[in-house]
């Protein structure tokens, strides 16, 4: 069973604390006490789904304020960036802006969030695509779904379609990333790959592939082909759903 401890070792300066309850011999008040003991039973026996995103986020906060009303914080976080994922995916400047946040708390989140990437992204690594497809798209989300800005990346097969690199290819604005169709294949050439999945994301939440997104994947598809390799896929990430050029009949085996 998890145990959430009250102090966080890797941070001895609280700089960033706010409307700090006067302890005794470094004692929570029992209000707060009770109402942390609360939250973590109602998490150890029913789980995330039975906490509201700004109730699991109190969980997260707990660890970097520990003598602190969190919740005050934790609904303004939520207020701000909309959700739990979107909190934990806003970068450390914008996290910081937030009344309340200093560098404790802005470090334990994106340790969470980074946390969440490298447990999702192990359950694709070396595993054939054909039977992770789920987890393949769960780590997508997990990675892509919630950015502010639109990122491009590659995941490279071996010739048993198993996932041996998965790599950022570029970083664009709210609405475009730079992706050359070159150095795609050079990278997929140097890994020795035989097949590629291409996967970007839309922060609009909506995954509509634009034109520019279609002409995109036609030109990397035509210079793959040139050299033997294979284009599996083009997934793009939304909010909540993703879009398949494969599926959707935008991405063909045909010359």
């Amino acid at each position: 069973m998890t145990q959430f401890a009250e102090a966080h070792p890797l941070f001895a300066h609280l700089d960033e604390m706010t409307e700090v309850v006067p302890v005794a011999k470094g004692r929570l008040p029992s209000y707060m006490r009770d109402h942390r003991q609360r939250l973590r039973r109602r998490f150890v026996e029913g789980g995330a789904q039975a906490m509201p995103d700004y109730e699991l986020l109190e969980l997260v906060l707990f660890r970097a304020l520990p003598r602190q009303d969190v919740k005050p914080l934790a609904r303004r976080l939520i207020d701000a960036f909309g959700d739990f994922n979107r909190v934990l995916s806003a970068n450390i400047k914008e996290l910081q802006a937030i009344d309340g946040v200093g560098e404790a708390v802005a470090v334990e989140l994106k340790i969470i969030e980074a946390a969440a990437q490298r447990l999702s992204r192990a359950k694709v690594m070396q595993r054939h695509v054909v039977s992770s497809w789920d987890a393949l798209l769960d780590y997508c989300h997990t990675t892509m779904a919630h950015r502010s800005t639109e990122q491009f990346r590659i995941l490279f097969l071996n010739t048993k379609n198993v996932i041996i690199a998965d790599e950022e290819q570029g970083k664009g604005t709210i609405d475009h990333v730079p992706v050359y169709p070159r150095e795609v294949v050079k990278r997929a050439l140097e890994l020795n790959a035989a097949a590629l999945i291409l996967v970007h994301n839309h922060p609009s939440g909506d995954p509509t592939p634009s034109q520019a997104d279609i002409q995109m994947t036609h030109q990397i598809d035509a210079a793959a082909k040139a050299l033997g390799l294979t284009v599996h896929d083009h997934l793009i990430i939304g909010k909540s759903c993703e879009l398949s050029f494969r599926a959707a009949g935008l991405l063909t085996d045909t010359a």
